[in-house]
This record gives C-alpha cells, sequence and structure tokens, in this order.
C-alpha cells in the first residue's frame, strides 16, 4: 500500500510539473492541452498541403525546415506536416495545432491563421529537444499588433527592416508602421516630386550633414512583397502638416513656416498648390503600400503654427472662409486631406490631437499621450478605431532600467513588466467600459530614433520588450502570466543571440553593456527637443 502511494504521489508531482511547465511559445496560445508522447522525426519533416489557399503557408514553412535542416530529403519519408482547412475556425487568424505521435496537422479557415500556426510549430520545433505531442486551438485578441520604426531621425536600411520582419511574424506581430518622414529626413523617392529624397534625404537627428539615405520605390516594392508574405501590413506615414522641415527645405514654396527652434516645421495651408503637392505625394504613397492605411500624422502642429498668424496665404484663407482662429486652418487642411485620403480608397490614421479637430469618425486615431488618458475615453467613445501606443508603457525610445542613462526618462520610464501588463490595469484605472474596448484596433510599439542612432541601439531598446508586445496584443488576459512569460524569454535570448542581435538581458543587466547614444556632431536644424514629450 506504502509502494503505491508513493508511486501515486511520484506521478501527481510529475504531472503537476507538467502543467505548470508552459511551452516554449510566444506569444502563448490561448488553450493548450499537453498529451502523453513525443512526435519523433529523425529523419526529417515532410510538408504536405493539397490546398491551395496554404501554398504559400506551405512554401514558408518547406523553406524554414530547410534552412535549420530539418525538412526530409526527397528520397526519405519524413514526418508528415499537412494543412486543413476548417470552416469552424471563425477567428481570421485563429488556427488548430495537432502534434500526435505520428504526424503533425495545422488547420484553419484562411491563409493567416495558417501562417500562425506555422509559427507556433517552428517555435516549438527550434525550442524543445523533442517535439512533444499536443493540441493547441488558439487566435489573437487584438487585430492589430504593432510596431512603428522612426527612419525619419536615423536611417536603418533594407537588411535591418527584413530582419524586423522576421522577427515581427515569428512572434505574430503583424502591423509595421513606417515612420517615413519627419523634420529630419524624407526617407522615400517620390518620383513626381525627386528632390524630396534627393534633398530632404540629406542628414540625421545626430548629424544634418550625413550623407543622403532614402528607400528607392524599387525597394519598397520588395519590402512591401517581404511583409505580405509574412502577413504583415506595412502602414506609411507620411507628417504633415507640422514635422515638414526636410520637406520644406527641398521645396520651400510649400511652407509654412515655424518660429524658434522649429524653423521651417509646417506646410502651408493657404496655398492651394501645397494641396496639389501633397495630393500628388500621397497619390504615390498609396501606390506603393497596398494596405488600407495611410498614416499622416497630424501632431505638434502647435510647434510652429503661430507663424501662420502672419503667412498672407493663411489670412487669405481665413478670410474666405469667414475663420476666426488659425486652428481652423488646421482643421480645413486636415479635412482637405482626410477626403484625398478616402479618395485614393484608404483610410487615414493620425494621433491623438486629431480629436481636436472633430475629424470624421472613419478616421483612425493612435492614443500616444498617456498623461491624457481623457484622449482615449474620447476616442472610444465617439467610436474612432483606436490603436494604443502611448508614451508609457509603449515608447521604446524611454529607457527599461533604472540604471540606463541613454533614452527617455519623462515621469518615469517603461519597463519590460509594465509593458507586459498593458493594457488591463489602464482600463481598470481610468475606467474603460468594454463596450468601448470594442472600438480598439489593438496595440502597438514605437521606437522614435532620436537617440536611437544605429541598429545595435535600435536592437538593444526594442528587445525584449516587443516580445512583451506581442504577447499582450495576441494572449486574452486571463492567460497572460509574466512568471511564465519570463522562462519563455530564454529562448527569445538564444535566439537573438544566434542571429546578432544585441539586445538587454533583464535577467543580468550587466550581461550587455548599454550601447552609448548618439555623438550629436553639430546642432540639429530643429533642436535635440524631444517633439513627443
Amino acid at each position: 500500500m506504502q509502494k503505491t502511494l508513493s508511486l501515486f504521489l511520484l506521478l501527481f508531482v510529475a504531472l503537476g510539473l507538467r502543467a505548470a511547465s508552459p511551452l516554449p511559445i510566444i506569444p502563448y496560445p490561448q488553450t493548450v492541452e499537453i498529451k502523453n508522447g513525443k512526435c519523433d522525426a529523425p529523419a526529417g519533416f515532410s510538408v504536405v498541403n493539397n490546398d491551395s489557399a496554404f501554398a504559400g503557408d506551405a512554401d514558408f514553412l518547406s523553406d524554414r525546415l530547410a534552412a535549420a535542416g530539418r525538412l526530409a530529403a526527397a528520397n526519405r519519408k519524413g514526418r508528415s506536416i499537412s494543412f486543413r482547412l476548417d470552416p469552424s475556425i471563425t477567428a481570421p487568424e485563429g488556427y488548430k495545432l495537432d502534434i500526435s505521435r505520428k504526424a503533425v496537422t495545422i488547420s484553419a479557415s484562411g491563409s493567416a491563421g495558417a501562417f500562425y500556426g506555422v509559427q507556433t510549430l517552428l517555435q516549438l520545433i527550434d525550442n524543445c529537444a523533442e517535439l512533444p505531442c499536443v493540441s493547441i486551438n488558439d487566435a489573437p485578441r487584438y487585430a492589430w499588433r504593432g510596431y512603428m520604426r522612426d527612419d525619419a531621425r536615423h536611417f536603418t536600411g533594407v537588411e535591418s527592416v527584413k530582419q524586423l520582419l522576421d522577427l515581427m511574424a515569428y512572434y505574430k506581430l503583424n502591423r509595421f508602421h513606417w515612420h517615413l518622414t519627419d523634420a529630419q529626413g524624407w526617407r522615400i523617392e517620390i518620383k513626381k516630386y525627386p528632390r524630396l529624397a534627393t534633398v530632404g534625404g540629406v542628414g540625421s537627428h545626430s548629424d544634418p550633414d550625413s550623407p543622403c539615405a532614402y528607400y528607392t520605390q524599387d525597394e519598397i516594392h520588395d519590402i512591401v512583397r517581404y511583409a505580405a508574405d509574412r502577413h504583415i501590413m506595412i502602414i506609411p506615414e507620411i507628417d504633415m502638416p507640422g514635422h515638414a522641415t526636410a520637406a520644406n527645405r527641398a521645396y520651400p514654396e510649400y511652407n509654412g513656416g515655424g518660429e524658434g527652434i522649429f524653423p521651417d516645421f509646417t506646410f502651408n495651408p493657404g496655398k492651394e498648390e501645397t494641396y496639389t503637392f501633397l495630393s500628388d505625394i500621397l497619390a504615390e504613397v498609396a501606390g506603393l503600400f497596398p494596405g488600407p492605411y495611410i498614416h499622416i500624422g497630424g501632431d505638434e502642429v502647435a510647434y510652429g503654427i503661430n507663424a501662420w498668424k502672419t503667412d498672407p496665404h493663411v489670412l487669405a484663407l481665413m478670410k474666405r472662409e469667414g475663420f476666426t482662429d488659425v486652428r481652423q486652418c488646421e482643421r480645413y487642411f486636415m479635412n482637405r486631406m482626410i477626403s484625398q485620403v478616402s479618395h485614393l480608397g484608404k483610410t487615414l490614421i493620425g494621433w491623438d490631437e486629431l480629436l481636436d479637430l472633430d475629424v470624421d469618425e472613419s478616421t483612425g486615431i493612435m492614443w500616444w499621450r498617456h498623461d491624457k488618458p481623457g484622449y482615449l475615453v474620447r476616442s472610444l467613445t465617439a467610436g474612432y478605431p483606436t490603436v494604443l501606443c502611448p508614451r508609457k508603457p509603449l515608447y521604446f525610445d524611454f529607457v527599461q532600467h533604472d540604471g540606463h542613462t541613454v533614452g527617455r526618462v519623462w515621469d518615469g520610464f517603461c519597463p519590460l513588466g509594465d509593458v507586459y501588463a498593458f493594457p488591463d490595469p489602464w482600463f481598470d484605472s481610468i475606467g474603460v467600459t468594454p463596450r468601448q474596448q470594442s472600438h480598439i484596433l489593438g496595440l502597438q510599439a514605437n521606437a522614435w530614433s532620436e537617440l536611437l542612432h544605429n541598429s545595435r541601439r535600435v536592437d538593444f531598446m526594442t528587445w525584449p520588450r516587443l516580445c512583451a508586445v506581442a504577447e499582450s496584443a495576441w494572449t486574452q488576459a486571463a492567460n497572460k502570466n509574466f512568471e511564465s512569460f519570463e522562462s519563455r524569454l530564454d529562448d527569445a535570448y538564444r535566439l537573438f543571440d544566434k542571429l546578432g542581435i544585441y539586445y538587454f538581458d533583464h535577467r543580468d543587466p550587466a550581461h550587455h553593456a548599454e550601447p552609448a547614444g548618439p555623438v550629436i556632431k553639430k546642432k540639429s536644424r530643429e533642436s535635440e527637443t524631444d517633439y513627443r514629450d
């Protein structure tokens, strides 16, 4: 009897440990059932697909397995991985992954779901010595799971962007917000106005005389295709009417002026030629990016708007329209741009300042001012489709450890735990109701690059915090567990080491030294002032 009881206790402990040990997957799935046994594949895996809807996803998996040396040779029978169309999976990005001793099956109702089933399988293959038998039923919490890179302040280049897209796909992130223009640089080729790139592309935040750098339209086509193969939508941002200094350097005839440390900061809303100029630009941008959104900024116009008070073209506009305040010109400008973007078949997205302009409710709002939670409530109450990207905790130019000195610190900083906990504590603290939450598209981290001057520093400030964003945006709140997440980061760190990515190791802050910040070679044309603080 004693021997039987001891065996029972040992079995209970073993089962308990297995239940308590999470699978090495980020973001963690909604439902996981671990079964007995392993799926051995000594000859590798064979990918089987009989549905054209999953052709791209099957090819992606085959390529990854081949690169890892896990694809069975043509003359050998490997363990089968098959794709199955399952209309009962109603979530557009949902999937089921079933691993038995003899086979692996990925089920989905569409290509996106199958792709995310592939990512989960790849993480298990990458991180498990033996592939466990398991049944996973999974779908994302939010449709928008994003990251913004700021190439305007410091340019990164095609290969860096592609590496980022690879990792975003691996962690099931699906929105790449690409900040391509700002005061310090214009980074996108516009055929009709070539000086935007060749003149506006000169300089960076840390060196206004650095060589011209921008993405050609051929490079953008290539990156857009690369992202689409990974089910990532790219949202381009072309800033207006503020943050326009680089464009005004190239084409000063559309300059609306600025003041003090923000000279030439705005486009001129009083010139009809300005709207033709910007409409032409947006038409080319719309042709480059097939996604439904164009982001035009719309923030911090106040830094240059006083110049409008004496501009003769703006004053003529005010007289013609009966305006009594230049802010009405800002509203006029934005409504014309919303109309133009709509004419191009796109939806306009902007920062939360657009709420002060009473823009059309179809406009997407990105809530970034964490110290103004009323703007979030206002956006959701009015029914605007809203992306949550508050400075705290989702601005990755903010430091992530109290021992770091290079980066933003503004009423605190953005440690990994705070990123992971978002957004539910915020909902509780400001009283966001479930009905209001229905207007939330999702979450996004923003990596403004004033202090992120090279890829090494960008990576250090991004990883592992972007893993936390991936899980917060995908995994339901009830299934999140920070202790479990920390344990699963060990696998992410091994991957980063393999790829040569310089990351912040939160387990041992001294393991990787904080990369130095940029050396400001000379005074920036605007200033080192942090716009978004």
